[in-house]
């Protein structure tokens, strides 16, 4: 046993300095989007477009955050309500009384083979191509997310001076509870892992993916990429999305950029280990592709890269080889100041860090169990509906 356990440890330690140096530099709470956007002569028109479903106690602020924006040109902004069952749709529109002007899209039902999401997207794209028809970009925010008033101007400026066709923006996740305070940064930091955000804006590097929560598209790019049908349904929509704007159709592949920003921010609460539990659980299967020989390598991956370093060093008293605990405690070190940056913009202790392999072990517990709802046909169950259960997925994603 402790030869095995030295391997592990040491295999760890090699693991770790190939993230910390050659993946990227993910670790880095950086790409921001800060500053004040630069002045422009002409801002392009830009349409809003908000999905909900269901968000009553919440959509208000979200609403008056996006009609507070601070941006030059025209803009427009659409909110879809997909079905709600709770007075969204009119709540929405008492908000928009007090902070301006706001245009409410009833969805048709959702045809088959349509996530949930993707076909309210759908229906605010085809209705802004009525309600403001010379718009450049579209903006796809989710109906959680509550934005600074410069939000818009500074994505628009993004987007003109890089040439970009997307630019997206991880959002500040709520980060209160004991639950949230343990997983949530985890969770960022794996999203940057999968997708490290530098890779993502190199176009040379071809890894493409997105945050759906904040997205601004060029309509043409959109267009061109077979528009939001072409990934109709995706559970990972923003990364479906980012990978058909990066292929680009016929015409060549579109620029990217994602990056971290905490000014605009999700004001969902996620009650506890329930609801993370239940937001990873729906997805985190589709990013294994639904498949059984991934999902054994992910979780032998996991061990190997989590739980191994705390084992061989907890277990020292049981198995005595101190070139095993040695070599884990330089892995859950390594491990430890990795996540170091995303604990500060959360604003949470570094000693957070070393419970590290906690978390991995519970989202390698999610994700099982995701890989059991789909098996049961309950995958990508998401407000009383169940999505896509049954099919593969067709695109990269990340979970949630």
């Amino acid at each position: 046993m402790p030869p095995v356990l030295t391997i592990a440890a040491a295999a760890s330690v090699a693991i770790w300095l190939y993230l910390l140096l050659g993946r990227g530099r993910f670790w880095r709470a950086a790409t921001p989007l800060d500053g004040p956007a630069p002045a422009r002569r002409r801002w392009p028109a830009v349409a809003a477009i908000i999905p909900a479903r269901d968000e009553a106690a919440i959509i208000a602020p979200v609403v008056a955050s996006v009609l507070a924006q601070d941006y030059p040109g025209p803009f427009a902004v659409l909110l879809v309500d997909d079905h709600s069952t709770d007075g969204t749709a009119a709540l929405a529109a008492r908000a928009a009384d007090v902070a301006g002007r706001l245009t409410v899209v009833a969805a048709a039902p959702l045809p088959a083979g349509w996530a949930g999401k993707v076909w309210a997207l759908s229906e605010g794209v085809a209705r802004a191509a009525a309600a403001a028809p010379d718009a450049r970009y579209l903006w796809f925010t989710d109906a959680d997310i509550a934005h600074d008033p410069d939000t818009l101007r500074r994505l628009v400026a993004k987007a003109e001076a890089g040439d970009c066709d997307l630019v997206s923006l991880m959002v500040g996740l709520a980060c209160r509870g004991f639950w949230d305070r343990l997983l949530i940064p985890p969770f960022v930091f794996f999203f940057r892992m999968l997708y490290p955000f530098a890779w993502v804006n190199d176009p040379r590097r071809g890894t493409a993916a997105a945050a759906g929560g904040c997205l601004l598209v060029r309509r043409d790019a959109l267009d061109r990429a077979g528009g939001l049908a072409a990934f109709r349904g995706a559970l990972i929509d923003d990364c479906a999305l980012a990978a058909r704007i990066a292929g680009g159709g016929r015409d060549g592949g579109g620029r990217l950029w994602l990056g971290l920003t905490d000014r605009s921010r999700s004001i969902r609460p996620y009650a506890g280990l329930t609801g993370i539990w239940r937001m990873v659980a729906r997805s985190a299967y589709t990013q294994l592709n639904r498949s059984p020989l991934l999902l054994a390598g992910t979780l032998v991956g996991m061990a190997l890269t989590y739980l191994a370093p705390p084992l061989a060093v907890l277990a020292y008293p049981l198995h005595g080889a101190a070139s095993a605990a040695g070599a884990g405690l330089v892995a859950w070190t390594l491990m430890a100041a990795a996540i170091a940056p995303t604990l500060r913009l959360y604003h949470q202790p570094a000693a957070l860090g070393l419970a590290l392999p906690a978390a991995a072990l519970l989202y390698c517990a999610m994700t099982v169990d995701s890989a059991l709802r789909h098996a049961t046909g309950r995958g990508g169950r998401w407000k009383g509906r169940v999505q896509a259960a049954g099919k593969r997925s067709r695109g990269p994603g990340v979970l949630g």
